[in-house]
């Protein structure tokens, strides 16, 4: 029997999923089905990779549900003890998958686990999406071992050791499906972006682990769906990480922690206009706005994700990074992740 179900979430790009999905047939140790999921493409990809990949499993959706919605479908669609999630511009190694079921076998408290992640584009260099372990401040702010911002580390080996991480990357991940069942889904109205990390911080509130597992390795190619400097972008990275913190934050946290947030999205759009980003200065209050207006539907989520709670709050806290990365990277010069740890 498989005992891994890949889902690849799918929007157009048939030379990107057909280098995905020829590097999945190199997998090796482990027994998996690949599932792909159509999120309504509209340049016939999926058609166009069908008879060249006659073992993959292909979900339709008649509408564009973002990686969300995207991933939620292939994972309901699946029944597999253990579900990965992969981007469809990701390019896996051989023995990507085995590390990541031997760490999930071996320890039935972790609920996610990721490989360490490369550039497509610059192979010598981590990621910009997750690289070896996914971090974050207590003001929502993530980053990763081996990436603050834009500061991407080559990889040295600095890293290669197994760590408890806060979120793993939704570029490449494996999944407990029992820890699904009990926790939730990908919350599909982030659509796309933080989505990974909200799921992560429910799954730590419930008792569960997040791990890195270096010796899995996968390359990524940054921007390969959907352009960084993009204001669609850049809107759905500040909503969502806000109502990320609105939504998991216990609440005496949350009260001096959020004024804090307020003040630094503020000094976002201070630095964008001196700095001339039009679509950033833009995007901040547009995704203000957007959360203002989802605020009774974000109060409803949040008594939901307050019944998980076995972990309590200092313990959570204690797992991020208690200043804030845009204070030591901007103000304080920090540019690795060795240097915080050095702190």
């Amino acid at each position: 029997m498989n005992s891994v179900t890949v889902v690849i979430p799918h929007w157009n790009g048939e030379g990107i999923l057909r280098r995905c999905l020829l590097s999945l047939r190199r997998t090796v140790n482990v027994r998996f089905e690949t599932l792909v999921v159509d999120n309504a493409s509209t340049d016939g990809s999926v058609e166009a990779v069908r008879k060249g990949f006659p073992e993959i499993r292909i979900v339709r959706s008649p509408a564009n549900l973002g990686y969300a919605g995207g991933c939620n479908l292939g994972i309901r669609k699946s029944k597999n003890p253990y579900v990965a999630l992969l981007n469809n511009d990701a390019e896996v190694t051989p023995g990507w998958l085995w590390p990541l079921v031997e760490a999930l076998d071996r320890d039935a408290g972790l609920a996610a686990v990721q490989p360490k992640i490369l550039s497509i584009q610059d192979t010598g260099r981590f990621d910009y999406c997750g690289a070896v372990g996914g971090e974050m401040d207590i003001f929502g702010y993530p980053f990763a071992r081996g990436r603050i911002f834009d500061s991407i580390e080559a990889d040295g080996g600095q890293y290669d050791g197994p760590k408890s991480i806060f979120w793993a990357s939704g570029a490449a991940t494996l999944l407990r499906r029992s820890s699904l069942d009990r926790v939730g889904l990908l919350d599909a109205s982030f659509f796309a972006h933080m989505e990974e990390i909200d799921l992560n911080w429910r799954m730590q509130r419930a008792g569960y682990g997040v791990g890195s597992v270096p010796q899995a390795v996968v390359y990524h190619q940054t921007g390969g769906t959907l352009d960084g400097a993009r204001f669609r972008k850049l809107f759905l990275n500040h909503r969502n990480s806000l109502i990320m913190i609105l939504k998991n934050h216990a609440g005496l946290s949350l009260m001096w922690i959020l004024p804090i947030r307020l003040m630094l999205e503020g000094l976002t759009c201070l630095m964008s206009l001196f700095t001339g980003r039009p679509k950033r200065l833009a995007a901040v209050p547009a995704a203000l706005a957007a959360v203002l207006w989802r605020l009774p539907s974000i109060i409803r989520e949040r008594r939901r994700t307050a019944s998980l709670n076995q972990m309590p709050d200092n313990v959570l806290l204690h797992r991020m990074h208690r200043g804030s990365i845009a204070l030591d990277y901007f103000v304080r010069g920090l540019r690795t992740y060795s240097q915080l740890e050095r702190l």
